[in-house]
C-alpha cells in the first residue's frame, strides 16, 4: 500500500472515530451502525471499526457482542490501545464510564508501566504484568 493510501486510509478512520463519538452523544445509533459497518467493509483489517462497534453495542446494553469486538479489534493490530483500553474497561467488575473512541481517551500515565522486561537464566527477556 502506498504511503498516500495509507494516510488516506488514517484520516478516513480518524474522522470515523469524531463522527461515531458525536453520533453516539446524541443517541443517533442507527446512523452509526451504517457509518461503522460501510467502514468494516472498506477497511477489513483495520481495528477501528471494530473498536466503534463495541462501543456502539455497548451503549446499546449488549456487552457480550462488544467484547467479541473490542477483542477482534485487539486481534486486528495487538498496538491499538484503544480496543485494550474498552477490553479492561469492560472486563473489570466496576466498570469506567469513559469510552475510548481513539488514542486521545486513552490516558498517557495508564499506558505506561504496566509492563517490565524479566530477563531469564540464559538472558532472554520476556515481558511481563507488574503487579
Amino acid at each position: 500500500m502506498s504511503r498516500i493510501n495509507l494516510t488516506a486510509k488514517q484520516h478516513e478512520l480518524a474522522v470515523l472515530c469524531h463522527m461515531v463519538r458525536k453520533l453516539v452523544g446524541q443517541e443517533k445509533y442507527r446512523e452509526c451502525e451504517l457509518m461503522i459497518r460501510k467502514a468494516m467493509g472498506k477497511y477489513p483489517h483495520a481495528p477501528e471499526p471494530h473498536n466503534l462497534m463495541g462501543i456502539l453495542l455497548a451503549e446499546e446494553g449488549d456487552q457480550i457482542t462488544a467484547m467479541k469486538h473490542f477483542r477482534a479489534a485487539w486481534a486486528l493490530d495487538p498496538t491499538y490501545i484503544p480496543a485494550r483500553y474498552n477490553l479492561e474497561r469492560f472486563g473489570s467488575f466496576y466498570p469506567q464510564e469513559k469510552y475510548a473512541f481513539d488514542e486521545t481517551d486513552c490516558h498517557e500515565g495508564q499506558k505506561k508501566d504496566l509492563f517490565k522486561v524479566e530477563y531469564d537464566q540464559d538472558g532472554i527477556g520476556h515481558v511481563v504484568r507488574k503487579d
